[in-house]
């Protein structure tokens, strides 16, 4: 087993309704882990600012990339 078993979740962004400039459509983010913001349906991402904010869950599906993407963009935990 190699480093990519403490992979973060990663989501695809399919609405910016309310948060135009915040969110890109159709881009991959990373899920932050937020104990508290499971029970709101919301999720912690890391926006076009560069800052982390919570977004509704409902704005976001979730992807899996194969590992070898995943480590040649370091998207590991």
């Amino acid at each position: 087993m190699n480093d990519l078993s403490k992979e973060l979740p990663l989501v695809i962004c399919i609405s910016n309704d309310e948060y135009p400039a915040s969110l890109e459509v159709r881009k991959i983010y990373e899920v932050l882990p937020d104990s508290e913001a499971v029970p709101h349906q919301l999720v912690r991402i890391v926006d076009e600012s560069g800052e982390d904010y919570l977004y509704p869950a409902a704005y976001f599906v979730p992807v899996e990339l194969p590992s070898t993407v995943r480590a040649a963009l370091k998207l590991v935990a």
